[in-house]
Formats: structure tokens, C-alpha cells, sequence
């Protein structure tokens, strides 16, 4: 009778010792593994989804699991990471935290739409074409993906930022802004964001460009002329003088005021820029050479800024 008990504690703690190690014991995966849960996914789906991933041994067995030390745990839908060897414990554990893999596409501060679209059409673990957004209707920012996510429905995530973040803005504008719509805040937006990368001018560029527009003058932004050109892509060389000629438009050489579109996508910082320009009494604005302008009231005073800009680049052996 001894001897029964004894086996029957020997099985029992075998059993135990399985049940343990099945929990909690090395998983199968050996090396780290990206599982997929689909939106509105079950645990008993996703258990079927990470069994047949190799992350779990057995689906059945997961789920009983779960639910014997869990209950019936919510998951969240998303890419997840499985360490190598992790066990089904620590995979309900990641399931239940939702520790979602982040990857992440970036759009940069003035970046126009036609390499916005070429962007997206090289991030390989989105699907479906790449559209081409209309130019400035996107919010420069960096943005969260899941693997298998349609091109499409992130740029519309993109633009939903954008028309939030002009909205909230536009109800913050000041009377000093020279735009009468917030079409003509991005238009004036996008050319401050060209203009200058130092976030320390651009309401001062914007500045310049309100007192040019309420005194009629042209707003003569290099950018303008480039665009209609390469539709927002690096020129490679001096602006011609028949494009400061060309009246297509865009050229705030040949015609006074905003241009007909946006030049690129502009970021918040720029758009509050034009809503909220800084008080100043320039017209004008030239490259000092560090990254920064100079900025100047007169034509006199913006030319011998000019003058010093081409003697430094002529001792740079720029010119």
C-alpha cells in the first residue's frame, strides 16, 4: 500500500512537473519571432496565429493555460516581438500587456509630397500603392505602422493630423497674421519652411513675409521658383533667369502675392510662425553664412548685407 502512494505522488509530481514545464518551460522558437494578431482577434485566434508561428508548442494547451492562471485575459491587436525560447507564460504575458512591436515612418519638416509618396512606397512591410497626397495636406511628424498596414490608410492618418493641427491652430491666430484663410496659412507656411531651417527665424521669416504682402510687395522666395520645376526636389544649380521669368504661378518673382499652392509640407512650428508672426519692421533677409539670415528694413541695408555674403562666399571659393 506504502509502495501505491509513493508511485502515486511520483506520477502526480511528474505531472506537475510537465504542466510546469509546458508553462513555463523554454518555448520552441528559436530565434526571436514576429507574430501578427489580426484587429478583433480572440485569445483562442491568436493562439492559433502564435502556434502556427512556432512561438507556442501547443494552441490547446495555451489556452487552457491562460485561462487556469489568467482567466480569460484581453489581448491587444498589433505586431508583437517573441524572444527566442520565451516561454507560453511570458507570451501571454507580452499578449496581455500589449507590448506591441513600433515601427515607425518619419516625415520631415517641409518634405514635399512627391517624396513623401516615395517614402511610403519604400517602407516594404506596408501594402497596397502609395498615393500621391495633395502638396502641404500632410503633418510632418513620425508616425506608427503595423506590419501589412495599407499606404493609403497612413496617409489619411497624416492628413487627419494635419487638418486637427491647422484647426487648432487657425482658432489661435493673431491679428497680426496677413493670411485670410487656412489654405493661405499652409501656402505662407510652407514657403517659411523652405526658407529657413532654424526654428528660432521662422517667425521672424514670417515676419518679413507679412509686411511684404500687406505692402503689395513681391514675396521674391526662391523656393517658389524652384517648385513648379522639380515639384519639390533639390534643384542642383542656380536658379535660371527665365524661371524668375516664368509666370506659372508659383513665381513670387513674377507676380506679387501667395502662390497658387503649397510648396511643401509644412510643420506646426511654421504654421504658427505665419499665424503668429513676429513684430518687425524688415523687408529683407539674406544667408549670413552659418545656417542663419540677416535681416534688414532697406534695400540699402539688405544689399550690403548681400555684398558681405558674396565676399565670404567668394573667400569659401563658393563663387
Amino acid at each position: 500500500m506504502r509502495k501505491l502512494l509513493v508511485l502515486a505522488l511520483a506520477l502526480a509530481l511528474a505531472g506537475a512537473g510537465t504542466v510546469a514545464w509546458l508553462w513555463r518551460g523554454p518555448g520552441p522558437a528559436a530565434n526571436t519571432i514576429a507574430v501578427v494578431v489580426p484587429e478583433g482577434a480572440s485569445l483562442t485566434r491568436a493562439a492559433g496565429v502564435l502556434e502556427a508561428a512556432g512561438a507556442i508548442r501547443s494552441a490547446p494547451a495555451f489556452l487552457l493555460f491562460a485561462r487556469l492562471f489568467g482567466g480569460e485575459p484581453r489581448i491587444r491587436a498589433g505586431e508583437y516581438e517573441v524572444p527566442a525560447r520565451a516561454s507560453a507564460a511570458e507570451v501571454l504575458h507580452l499578449l496581455r500587456a500589449g507590448r506591441t512591436l513600433q515601427r515607425f515612418v518619419t516625415i520631415p519638416e517641409g518634405m514635399p509630397s512627391i517624396l513623401v509618396q516615395e517614402r511610403l512606397a519604400a517602407s516594404p512591410l506596408l501594402t497596397g500603392p502609395a498615393p500621391l497626397p495633395p502638396e502641404g495636406s500632410v503633418l510632418p511628424d513620425s508616425y506608427s505602422y503595423q506590419r501589412g498596414e495599407s499606404r493609403a490608410a497612413l496617409v489619411r492618418r497624416m492628413q487627419e493630423a494635419m487638418a486637427q493641427t491647422l484647426a487648432t491652430l487657425w482658432a489661435q491666430r493673431k491679428p497680426a497674421s496677413a493670411v485670410a484663410t487656412p489654405e493661405e496659412a499652409i501656402i505662407l507656411a510652407s514657403i517659411v519652411e523652405k526658407e529657413t531651417g532654424l526654428p528660432a527665424e521662422r517667425r521672424m521669416v514670417a515676419g518679413v513675409y507679412t509686411n511684404r504682402l500687406r505692402l503689395g510687395m513681391p514675396l521674391q522666395a526662391d523656393p517658389t521658383v524652384i517648385y513648379p520645376v522639380t515639384k519639390g526636389r533639390p534643384l542642383g544649380r542656380r536658379i535660371l533667369r527665365s524661371e524668375l521669368r516664368a509666370r506659372n504661378g508659383y513665381n513670387t518673382y513674377a507676380e506679387a502675392g501667395l502662390p497658387i499652392g503649397p510648396i511643401a509640407n509644412p510643420g506646426r512650428e511654421s504654421i504658427a510662425a505665419v499665424l503668429d508672426p513676429a513684430p518687425t519692421d524688415a523687408l529683407y533677409f539674406v544667408a549670413r553664412g552659418d545656417g542663419g539670415h540677416v535681416f534688414a528694413a532697406t534695400l540699402a541695408e539688405h544689399n550690403a548685407n548681400v555684398r558681405r555674403w558674396y565676399a565670404l562666399r567668394r573667400a569659401r571659393g563658393e563663387m
